[in-house]
């Protein structure tokens, strides 16, 4: 990118004054858009520019007090794919979209049901039948124009898991089945990337965040060759208050890994029980050394 254009963007800067004392340059979303457009670049591309000449977009003035400028690049320059749309699918899609995930791909085979209702952010009475890729892609723009968004309305399965998941830097589990989160799981394995698994069921859900050396979901539900079709939400069903946490830490583990930055959930199973009011982290490696 030219010289011209890196010291044209700070002409659209403007000084602000940070709740610390500290001043800084800002640049507001109209400006961006505006930038865009008379440069033909993306909106991303500019929020990128920006930053790496100093300058906050507003959107993100609050991240960056956190993550700051290099760490809110990450983000935007990062890509990351969510394999299921539901209760957990679309918390997660939410908050990454809002901290500045760059590049989301999103993966769901199914439309919205009345059922889906009590928990999932992505389903509204209105648009009850619609593909949960398409609301998922609408979703994301309402708030964020500068993210780019794949959808794949199609069930994850072995054909596909591979091209799906290619050159990304995260991958969400938020499905509902345990034979699809194996699946994937292997998907993610070959091709050397972190895997955030997420599960829930009645007032309980559990995080684990997945490298490919680790032992992974065998660790939770043991041999994949022995489990059932369904994990026992089936049975609980899921009311939307634990969803809504679970798909919290997923999220906060993918920026961790994003950032590296912070300890992550790896062969530590986090266990939430919101009826007893307890979140416990259960050491899968010791398990698995007790049990040999």
């Amino acid at each position: 990118m030219s010289d011209t254009i890196k010291d044209e963007i700070k002409n659209f800067s403007e000084i602000a004054m940070a709740r610390s004392g500290k001043q800084y340059l800002k640049i507001s979303l109209h400006a961006i858009k505006n930038f865009a457009i008379n440069h033909n670049l993306k909106i991303g591309e500019v929020e990128i520019l920006a930053l790496e000449n100093g300058i906050v977009p507003e959107r993100y003035q609050r991240n960056v007090g956190t993550i700051g400028i290099n760490g809110q690049v990450r983000l935007l320059k990062s890509k990351i794919v969510i394999i299921g749309l539901g209760g957990l699918g679309g918390i997660v899609l939410e908050l990454l979209a809002r901290m500045g995930i760059g590049n989301i791909v999103v993966v769901d085979g199914d439309v919205f049901e009345e059922s889906n209702l009590n928990r999932q952010l992505l389903c509204r009475e209105n648009n009850l039948g619609l593909s949960k890729t398409e609301a998922a892609f609408e979703r994301v723009k309402n708030i964020n124009q500068g993210i780019e968004v794949d959808a794949h309305f199609t069930p994850i399965k072995e054909e596909n898991v591979g091209e799906i998941i290619d050159r990304v830097d995260v991958v969400i589990d938020a499905l509902d089945n345990i034979p699809s989160r194996f699946l994937v799981e292997k998907g993610a394995k070959k091709m050397g990337i972190p895997l955030i698994h997420g599960a829930v069921a009645g007032f309980t859900g559990q995080v684990l965040t997945i490298f490919p050396e680790d032992k992974g979901l065998q660790g939770i539900y043991g041999s994949k060759d022995n489990l059932p079709d369904s994990g026992i939400e089936t049975g609980l069903g899921t009311p939307g208050i634990i969803p809504a946490m679970v798909g919290s830490w997923q999220a906060q583990e993918a920026v961790k890994i994003i950032l590296k930055k912070g300890g992550l959930l790896r062969n530590r199973l986090l266990y939430i029980d919101g009826e007893k009011g307890t979140v416990e982290i259960i050491n899968l490696n010791r398990k698995n050394r007790k049990g040999g």
